[in-house]
């Protein structure tokens, strides 16, 4: 019966599929040539400028306060301690030193589990790099479509930044802009606002629980809730000893 069916409308089945292939070639152009939002170029990406904190010191150094729209205090990567891009890449990806921006196979993990099994716990497959794309380059509402445009955006951007910066570069970048509770951007003022000490003198268990709270922000803020944070930081020790 399909065999009969296939046969009798091969023609107008095959231009069917090559119209909709012609579609998707169209439609990835256009995310690649910025038609849904801006797409840096590598000589953009080579020269990023992050905002930060102004601090206000007395004579003594103390610090008496701080003027900002995003508490940022970037770090060399010298003052980022290996306990914390252990538990960084152990969590958020394990095969960070491996792809070159996109992890193909967690990609293909997110589909199948996600849209076919409707398995919310398989994550979102986006690799460090490209979460630093989606945190140098801010998603905006694009309605039906905008899941799909902001992966292949992102996507473009994340190899474009492995093209120019080095693995330890691109980590640096990434803890110097990612999110963390109560409105704290990047790991030195994370680290400041919730245990009172620079990043470069944060703990094993204290790397875990501020790298486990980057999975929900205000779920797992370590403040508002001890408990959740403690058993969100315990997987990511688990997650350091896998791997």
């Amino acid at each position: 019966m399909i065999k009969t069916y296939f046969k009798k409308y091969k023609k107008q089945i095959l231009v069917t599929i090559a119209s909709l292939f012609g579609l998707f070639i169209i439609f990835i152009l256009s995310v690649y040539l910025g038609a849904w939002g801006h797409m840096p170029n590598e000589k953009e990406l080579a020269n990023l400028q992050l905002d930060q904190a102004t601090e206000i010191l007395s004579d003594d150094g103390t610090l008496l306060g701080k003027i900002y729209i995003n508490d940022r205090q970037p770090v060399p990567f010298d003052s980022i301690p290996k306990n914390l891009i252990d538990a960084l890449v152990a969590t958020e990806d394990v095969r960070f030193y491996e792809h070159n921006g996109v992890d193909n196979r967690s990609l293909l993990r997110v589909f199948f589990k996600s849209i076919l099994l409707q398995d919310e716990s398989s994550g979102g497959g986006s690799t460090i790099t490209q979460q630093l794309a989606k945190n140098l380059y801010p998603r905006k509402n694009l309605g039906s479509l905008g899941i799909i445009v902001h992966k292949l955006r992102e996507s473009i951007i994340a190899k474009r930044l492995e093209d120019v910066y080095s693995k330890d570069e691109i980590l640096l970048h990434y803890l110097n802009t990612v999110p963390f509770s109560d409105n704290t951007f990047g790991i030195e003022s994370a680290s400041k606002h919730f245990f009172n000490k620079s990043a470069v003198n944060l703990s094993t268990i204290e790397a875990a629980t501020l790298v486990g709270s980057l999975k929900a922000t205000y779920y797992y803020n370590p403040k508002l809730f001890p408990e959740r944070s403690k058993q969100r930081r315990n997987v990511v020790l688990s997650q350091m000893k896998n791997y």
